[in-house]
């Protein structure tokens, strides 16, 4: 493989991983505008759509799991500097890997950060919507899309790196 066909895999693999990144950016804010703006999701209890899966909005002022609740002006913007450090740490990452799946994974992570950072600077709060259950029992917390592509984001991410036969000192393919 010449050189210049290895870079501008290099440089594909990249233009798409921040493209799938901002996609699901893209989707994660179309889908609150839409659930707030003409469905009000806001001004209604819940809208049930399957037995097991409801609408329903909250306000969100923590992270995963509610934990690190941001009660103050200042444990916002703390929250925000945080997450926005640990995005642009994955958006580093994103621009030197080359594994295809690991770049998948970087961009949904990347992707869902920047959609609830989003959130919390101009709402200071991130919009949860989505509620899976099962009568009154829930697996889950109330979650957002951003927070699915995080989530599936770092299970790529660790199956990858459980499941990967590389050794320390070996040099990864670039199609694994």
């Amino acid at each position: 493989m010449t050189r210049e066909k290895v870079l501008f895999e290099i440089w594909t693999r990249r233009a798409f991983g921040y493209g799938l990144a901002l996609l699901v950016f893209a989707l994660d804010r179309g889908l609150k505008a839409l659930l707030l703006g003409p469905v009000a999701l806001d001004r209604v209890d819940a809208i049930a759509l399957l037995p097991v899966f409801a609408l329903r909005y909250t306000q969100n002022f923590g992270v995963s799991l509610g934990l690190f609740t941001a009660t103050t002006q200042t444990l916002r913007l703390i929250l925000i500097a945080v997450t926005g450090a640990i995005a642009l740490g994955v958006a580093a990452w994103l621009l030197v890997e080359r594994r295809r799946a690991d770049v998948i994974g970087l961009a949904l992570v990347l992707g869902g950060a920047l959609g609830n950072i989003y959130d919390r600077v101009v709402y200071g709060f991130v919009i949860d919507y989505a509620d899976l259950h099962i009568g009154a029992w829930r697996p889950f917390l109330i979650f957002n899309l951003a927070d699915a592509a995080i989530t599936f984001g770092v299970l790529i991410l660790l199956a990858r790196s459980l499941l990967s036969g590389e050794k320390p000192g070996n040099t990864p393919t670039e199609n694994s």
